[in-house]
């Protein structure tokens, strides 16, 4: 079985965190190390990760897709798993992902909400998982940064994430399904923070759709 190097892009994550790292720790397969690759956070994020042993790194440029590229080139492992740091993998999490990966160049899971009603999260993760079945029946497999896996080599031999303000993700998922073969993992399950429904669910959809069409600017606020 592979080993995996996790890479975690943060921006003033102190919050959230901690829970994360928890979560990393109770793998059944424990990953062979973490990154946790910080974008200029003012709170406690960077002491916090490394309090906890993950390794720091500091990508000086703004923007996401520029911080999770820094944790690949950084990874020494043949395989690189992404979370974010508001996302919670369940205990069986890397072992699902390893099992996945004779024959693939990427892997990725179903998601749901945590921190709001049972009924919700249900609803989210089964929403999640058919909009993914749509995708990949369209043969455009929707790879979400806070759940995906891929092959080092592969996402390096692409290009790695496109530098893009959001989609970067997704974009370099539809790039690694043009070398290789791209599976969905339905053990491989990541609960992670539903705060972007805090403006409400029609303004959460909108942006995601406008997204799926290619317009991914907009969707971070800058925080304070």
């Amino acid at each position: 079985m592979p080993a995996f190097t996790v890479v975690i892009p943060a921006r003033n994550e102190a919050k959230y965190l901690p829970l994360t790292l928890r979560a990393l720790e109770l793998q059944t397969e424990r990953p062979a190390e973490v990154i946790v690759v910080d974008n200029g956070s003012r709170d406690h994020t960077v002491s916090i990760a490394q309090a906890w042993g993950a390794r720091v790194l500091n990508c000086l440029e703004p923007g996401v897709a520029r911080t999770r590229q820094l944790g690949l080139e950084a990874a020494r492992t043949d395989w690189v798993a992404t979370t974010d740091a508001d996302s919670l993998p369940v205990p069986g999490w890397l072992e699902a992902l390893s099992g996945g990966t004779p024959g693939r160049v990427a892997l990725y899971g179903p998601m749901r909400f945590t921190g709001v009603a049972r009924h919700w999260s249900v609803l989210s993760g089964g929403a999640y998982s058919a909009f993914l079945h749509g995708a990949r029946l369209t043969g455009r497999p929707n790879l979400a940064g806070a759940n995906m896996a891929f092959s080092r080599q592969a996402a390096l031999l692409v290009g790695g994430y496109p530098d893009v303000e959001a989609y970067e993700d997704v974009l370099l998922g539809e790039q690694l399904a043009r070398v290789g073969e791209v599976a969905y993992v339905r053990g491989a399950l990541v609960e992670t923070s539903a705060r972007r429904l805090e403006r409400g669910a029609v303004p959460f959809l909108w942006q995601h759709l406008r997204n799926i069409t290619g317009h991914t600017r907009g969707y971070f606020e800058e925080d304070c």
